[in-house]
């Protein structure tokens, strides 16, 4: 018959076999739990040193951001600055462009009344030149009254003023109509006016027959005999001696025109003046 196995049962050298056994047993997992609390401690100290190192880094990288933040805020200030300058500046730009404008248009406002001015000047010049020509030609009309001109009467050359030339051009003008008492009052004022004239012997020459016209026989000689006594030379002379001896016949002194004739004929015998008192003188009696 089959041997039946005795139940089991523990004795004191089973159970110190069998703690020696659960030690043998235990003594690896024992080790292996030591191993990895020691793991564990390292990767904790490195995990803390990599922690420490990262927030040593991140505080080194929030100083570097802070710094760069800082810089950043500077440079924006500065740009802050740089636009506000910058706005200034175009705001001066601005309203110097605004001055230069007005300038610009007080320039061409100014250049406007310059020419303006320019051109009433050039009228005002053109007028006074046409003014001054007009004076000038005015003047020189003037001057042309009282100027001196040269005449010549009675073989004589000479300057009279304008004025003493139109009056003794007008005595003779009234004389020549046989009006002699107009002739003889012009004649007298034209000597009165001009005592010193070179027309005096002539006017007086012609003073003479006015009055001779008048039958003023006794002014007439005066006249005529002041004509010889002043201008012996002159060549009216030789025909106021005649128109002496006419007189004095007129008023029946024979014998006085007589010796005038002979004085006539001894003076200017060859005169024309003394061929006709040689023939005047043949018809005398007395």
């Amino acid at each position: 018959m089959p041997r039946l196995l005795r139940p089991f049962s523990p004795s004191a050298t089973g159970l110190r076999l069998g703690a020696l056994t659960l030690a043998l047993l235990l003594a690896p997992s024992a080790r292996a739990g030591l191993f990895d609390d020691e793991e564990a401690r390292r990767a904790i100290l490195d995990l803390r040193t990599r922690i420490t190192t990262n927030d040593d880094a991140a505080k080194a990288r929030s100083a570097e951001l802070a710094q760069a933040n800082a810089q950043l805020l500077e440079q924006l200030q500065q740009l802050r600055r740089g636009l506000l300058e910058l706005s200034t500046q175009l705001d001066a730009m601005k309203a110097d462009n605004a001055r230069l404008r007005g300038s610009n248009e007080q320039l061409q406002r100014d250049q406007q009344k310059a020419q303006q001015d320019q051109q009433a000047l050039a009228t005002s010049v053109a007028e006074l030149q046409r003014q001054l020509k007009d004076q000038l030609a005015s003047v020189q009309d003037r001057l042309k009254k009282v100027e001196p001109v040269k005449v010549s009467v009675d073989g004589r050359d000479f300057l009279a003023d304008p004025d003493e030339k139109r009056g003794y051009d007008a005595a003779l003008a009234a004389l020549r109509t046989g009006d002699f008492d107009k002739g003889a009052a012009a004649l007298t004022g034209f000597l009165r006016r001009w005592p010193e004239s070179g027309y005096g012997d002539s006017a007086r020459f012609w003073l003479a027959n006015a009055l001779y016209g008048q039958k003023n026989y006794k002014d007439a000689i005066a006249t005529f005999r002041s004509v010889v006594s002043n201008a012996p030379e002159h060549p009216r002379a030789p025909e106021a001696l005649l128109s002496i001896a006419s007189c004095q016949v007129e008023m029946k002194d024979t014998k006085t025109a007589r010796k005038t004739i002979e004085e006539l004929i001894k003076a200017y015998p060859q005169s024309e003046a003394a061929n006709a008192g040689r023939e005047r003188l043949a018809g005398l009696k007395g």
